[in-house]
């Protein structure tokens, strides 16, 4: 499944709290409609390899499971660390559109996000699906500070930092069996719902 990716400054803007727990291997599971400023106004899986990059200024606490909605930290609008720490780097293994709101909602268990996140994606663009990505997330040998840069603000998904960063090294956050094993059951309740 991974293709030999030596160095990479594709990279994926989240939630900090989402990256985290990317990161710690409490979830696989990301879902994204895409950023306001997304290419032809749709979310576009541009890159299947991609470093993580932590987004601080759009999370809320009202939209995140309790167990989580404690570890944000409110911020100014528009603001945005000088240094911005990178410590992983994940491939997107599974690209799955839904539009049925109670697909999504049976796959609350896999992620950090609860019903009110769920309802308001699936209203924000109602023609659009929410779209389930599961990633192979990979700590990097040690994490990179890397300055923060005006292009790389703004609501969108996909950047390029300046510089790639390395990858050699890398270590997956889960085990091969276990991250295969989380991915079937994924499947197995898309394909029970449907």
């Amino acid at each position: 499944m991974l293709m030999e990716l030596n160095q990479t400054a594709h990279t994926l803007k989240e939630w900090t709290v989402a990256v985290n727990a990317l990161e710690t291997g409490k979830t696989i599971m990301l879902l994204r409609k895409g950023g306001i400023h997304e290419q032809q106004g749709r979310f576009q899986v541009a890159h299947q390899q991609v470093l993580l990059y932590p987004t601080y200024e759009h999370q809320q606490s009202c939209l995140l499971k309790a167990e989580y909605a404690n570890l944000v930290h409110p911020v100014t609008p528009g603001w945005h660390p000088e240094i911005v720490r990178i410590g992983s780097w994940a491939e997107i293994t599974d690209i799955l559109p839904v539009s049925d709101e109670s697909i999504v909602k049976s796959l609350l268990p896999f992620h950090i996000w609860n019903e009110n996140f769920i309802s308001d994606r699936l209203k924000w663009k109602p023609k659009q699906p929410i779209f389930v990505l599961l990633l192979r997330t990979y700590q990097l040998p040690q994490a990179q500070e890397i300055p923060y840069r005006g292009v790389y603000g703004g609501c969108k998904s996909w950047i390029d930092i300046e510089s790639p960063l390395q990858l050699q090294g890398s270590t997956p956050v889960l085990s091969d069996s276990y991250y295969q094993e989380l991915v079937a059951e994924i499947h197995g309740v898309l394909s029970a719902e449907l």
